[in-house]
């Protein structure tokens, strides 16, 4: 075992007993904005030393603060807390800035590390669709980019959603309204365009009509059957009248009706006179026929058949 390294560990960790470990973190910032670096790790600080790019910009000790390089072309201010503060930011102020915290005994308390990352505002996005042949072209893109400028581009419709790192171009059966979205880290744009191809359907328009079909066929079913049971009750309740009124009548009327029923039978039943009838036929056919008493109605006789008149014999001419 090699006891040189065994020893050199054990004195490091006497030396820095509470140093914390240097974790990156990434704060992003749009173009001229101020940013704010802020120390996790404690909250009083008596020493902090600031770096970007492993070049110190200021300290700050005892609240007094010490620049290492041009304030001005830092454009950055520590507060009392030691948070660093950058205003206006630039492209160029993008990079990884560590601070030192020390003890007042001069010893290391912590180290934290932090990303900075400085984008430009995206521009609007411009979304081209077409009707070719029955679909939908649909183009989403950016013109006005800037050189190094990171992006995505997203277009979004019926709740499908495509996206490209610089634009998106498809083609598609749906109309509709699509929307295209250009976003980064700290800015978003969206634009919005309506399409309607001309021999496209819209699945919601089929639903629609397919539904108000079935809910028409089955009203008319409804009310046909509504009108059935209406009149079947209808002709129950007559029914149930008619024997009611005919169970009121006195024996002597229910007597008269029932003979004339019997006597309308007789007349339908008897059979219709031959074309040329008998004088005994005619005789039988013109007698009356016996009616109810109390209501005596005259029954009209049949009619009397046409004889032809028979042509009297030619004397015959002797020779």
């Amino acid at each position: 075992m090699n006891f040189r390294r065994i020893f050199l560990v054990k004195c490091l960790l006497l030396w820095f007993p509470n140093v914390k470990g240097a974790d990156t973190r990434k704060i992003y910032m749009a173009v001229n904005g101020s940013a704010f670096l802020n120390i996790m790790t404690t909250e009083t600080v008596h020493e902090a030393t600031w770096s970007r790019n492993d070049q110190r910009l200021l300290q700050i000790k005892n609240k007094k603060i010490k620049y290492y390089t041009d304030s001005k072309g830092c454009r950055c201010y520590v507060l009392s807390n030691g948070t660093l503060q950058i205003l206006n930011v630039v492209k160029e102020d993008s990079g990884t800035y560590t601070v030192l915290v020390y003890h007042e005994d001069g010893k290391l308390k912590a180290e934290e590390k932090t990303a900075l990352i400085v984008q430009e505002p995206v521009p609007q996005p411009i979304i081209y669709a077409e009707c070719i042949n029955k679909t939908t072209a649909v183009k989403c893109e950016v013109k006005q980019a800037t050189k190094n400028q990171t992006f995505m581009v997203e277009v979004v419709y019926d709740k499908i959603k495509k996206s490209n790192l610089t634009k998106v171009e498809f083609t598609t059966t749906h109309s509709g309204r699509f929307r295209c979205t250009v976003k980064n880290e700290v800015s978003e744009k969206t634009t919005e365009k309506q399409v309607k191809c001309s021999g496209q359907l819209d699945f919601y328009l089929i639903i629609s009509i397919a539904g108000g079909a079935i809910l028409f066929v089955s009203f008319v079913i409804l009310l046909i059957f509504c009108i059935r049971k209406k009149k079947t009750e209808r002709l129950e309740d007559d029914a149930a009248g008619q024997s009611e009124s005919d169970s009121g009548l006195p024996d002597e009327e229910r007597t008269m009706q029932i003979r004339k029923v019997e006597t309308e039978m007789a007349v339908r039943e008897l059979p219709r006179p031959p074309a040329n009838p008998t004088p005994r036929q005619v005789r039988v056919q013109q007698r009356p026929l016996p009616q109810p008493q109390g209501q005596q109605q005259a029954v009209p006789p049949w009619p009397r058949p046409r004889t032809q008149p028979r042509t009297p014999n030619q004397p015959r001419e002797r020779p």
